[in-house]
């Protein structure tokens, strides 16, 4: 079933990487992968930037991927001239990762006019889910 998109102004994968370049998310090694009609899909390396002492993924390091998803989410889908700045994010760790990648997506949950919502589930190269978090943005109005 085909889906009308969300965003509200022009979105792709270059321009995502293009405005984290020099950015935590660069540092990182965060590569953007996929956007589709309400989606966006971006990973994360484990390795020695974003493993912690026990040899796993940092949790941070999860919340980062999801953050940075769920604010790209809003900000793309929001109206023109309006910012969407992070209200509150939740992240439930459900398993480790020990190399590879781990590959977050996202979906709104509810786009209004003053707030919105984004799911992002993370998984491992396996397909297992490593976290899910959850994103609340509030939508500013252009100052004026």
């Amino acid at each position: 079933m085909a889906t009308t998109p969300i965003w509200t102004r022009p979105i792709s994968v270059d321009l995502l990487a293009g405005i984290h370049h020099d950015t935590a998310v660069d540092r990182l090694g965060i590569e953007f992968l996929a956007v589709g009609d309400d989606f966006i899909r971006a990973r994360v390396p484990v390795d020695g930037r974003t493993r912690q002492p026990y040899g796993l993924l940092h949790g941070g390091v999860s919340v980062v991927l999801a953050e940075t998803l769920g604010s790209c989410g809003a900000a793309y889908s929001c109206p023109p001239g309006h910012r969407a700045v992070g209200l509150d994010i939740n992240a439930n760790h459900l398993r480790g990762a020990t190399e590879g990648w781990v590959t977050g997506t996202t979906r709104p949950v509810h786009i209004g006019r003053t707030t919105q919502v984004w799911q992002i589930d993370l998984v491992d190269d396996a397909g297992r889910p490593t976290c899910v978090s959850r994103i609340t943005m509030a939508i500013l109005a252009p100052r004026g």
